[in-house]
């Protein structure tokens, strides 16, 4: 588990994927590095023996980032043959299987499909770093052989978790005193800045975090890019990376930011896409019904950890004083919604430049819109836009941001409700539709 001074922190998928355990299927756990993964896998392994009262003989563990292990897996046979022999010892079937950084087998989808496909009494679990790896080597070759379950760097409920326990779970409840408040929000403030990945977010001193950010960097750019990827000019993506995190929440012209960078537009898609695929950033795209008075093209770009983003720009500037505060803020509402649901994301403008900030739809067509404000709203204050939005499409319910004013109030058939930025998942789930 990934330890505090005080406590340990559950992600809170792992109910989810405990519960895929008793299935045969290979559970398969992706996301970017240094998120969790490892540690998610030691928790499993602990809740089997500790909850589920298995023998440690029914536990093979593997990190293929260690040479030995490497060394007995990387041969299919010989692999086999060690599954075979540690069957035989076991009272209670089956033999749960951990391999870390599966993608580092050659061949690997073929590898575990072949051993899947023995129908041996045998439970894999198995983590990847890059999409891009894992669709390569894993995810395509298992197609009806697998679940896949995304880590993502903590939500600010997890990150909560870590710091205080006790705000964290006020946070699940309907009335905190305005004292609370404030403790909650200063713990955001920091979370905005410095992001959610485990290391960063459960150091304390800035300067160490601030060399955590760097590390994850690093370990990003020298691994991911150019050892897997193989991208022929590094420095020429690393410019894009530091010019889309100046961008985040703006509409972002791939053509003109091809002629701005001096790259040419396939291979400024093609890192891009590298981005998105490497769980970095993610491209949010138009909602729009009527195509001749809505944008339908252009994209905005959003980090889903904005510690990486601000590592980017070398700006750790407290929240409050920061010119840039009103689109960390909308980035943290993306992320908080991008990590934890399934729902389509877009955001909504028109050719008259009304726009509104995130427009939310499940697969039936419902929607829910959401505006975003880096003020302390007074009152049940609502913008032209939304208004404009609300007017047009009549949706049950609407939710707008703020750091002030928390209510509710009616506009036409949509009832409006006013929250703070991290009531966003509990939000959806209790006034949504979805």
């Amino acid at each position: 588990m990934i330890k505090t001074t005080q406590n340990f922190v559950k992600r809170t998928i792992f109910p989810e994927i405990a519960q895929h355990l008793k299935a045969e299927e290979i559970t398969l756990i992706i996301g970017p590095r240094q998120v969790g993964k490892t540690t998610l896998l030691f928790q499993l392994k602990d809740y089997l023996i500790k909850h589920k009262h298995y023998s440690e003989k029914n536990i093979l563990f593997f990190n293929l980032d260690l040479i030995d292990d490497f060394a007995q897996i990387k041969n299919q046979t010989h692999f086999i043959h060690i599954l075979k022999e540690s069957l035989k010892f076991l009272e209670t079937k089956p033999l749960f299987v951990f391999i870390d950084e599966a993608q580092r087998i050659e061949n690997a989808g073929i590898f575990f499909k072949g051993i899947y496909d023995l129908n041996l009494p045998i439970k894999f679990i198995l983590t990847g770093s890059s999409a891009l790896e894992i669709k390569d080597k894993i995810h395509e070759s298992l197609t009806g052989r697998k679940r896949l379950f995304y880590l993502y760097p903590f939500t600010f409920y997890e990150y909560l978790k870590s710091k205080d326990n006790f705000l964290a779970q006020l946070i699940l409840e309907k009335n905190i005193s305005s004292y609370r408040q404030g403790d909650i929000l200063n713990h955001l403030f920091n979370f905005i800045v410095y992001g959610g990945y485990p290391k960063t977010a459960l150091e304390k001193n800035p300067e160490e975090q601030t060399q955590f950010l760097k590390e994850i960097h690093s370990s990003y750019i020298e691994k991911d890019i150019i050892g897997f990827l193989k991208i022929k000019d590094p420095l020429a993506f690393i410019a894009l990376f530091n010019i889309l995190a100046g961008e985040i929440g703006q509409l972002v012209n791939l053509r003109e930011l091809s002629n701005t960078v001096n790259i040419v537009y396939r291979t400024l898609e093609k890192y891009i896409s590298t981005l998105e695929k490497t769980f970095v950033v993610k491209r949010v795209l138009p909602f729009f019904k009527n195509r001749r008075k809505e944008l339908t093209k252009i994209p905005k770009i959003y980090f889903l950890d904005a510690g990486l983003r601000n590592f980017a720009l070398k700006s750790f500037t407290g929240f409050e004083t920061r010119q840039d505060k009103g689109a960390l803020l909308e980035n943290f509402i993306f992320s908080e919604i991008y990590k934890q649901t399934d729902l389509q994301l877009h955001f909504w403008r028109t050719k008259e430049k009304a726009e509104v900030d995130f427009v939310l739809t499940d697969y039936v067509g419902i929607i829910l819109p959401i505006e975003v404000k880096a003020v302390s709203l007074k009152y049940s204050e609502i913008s032209r836009s939304f208004r404009s939005f609300i007017t047009r499409y009549r949706p049950k319910q609407a939710i707008i941001v703020n750091l002030g004013f928390q209510g509710k109030t009616q506009l036409d058939q949509t009832e409006i409700i006013f929250i703070h930025p991290y009531e966003i998942s509990k939000a959806i789930k209790e006034y949504g539709i979805f």
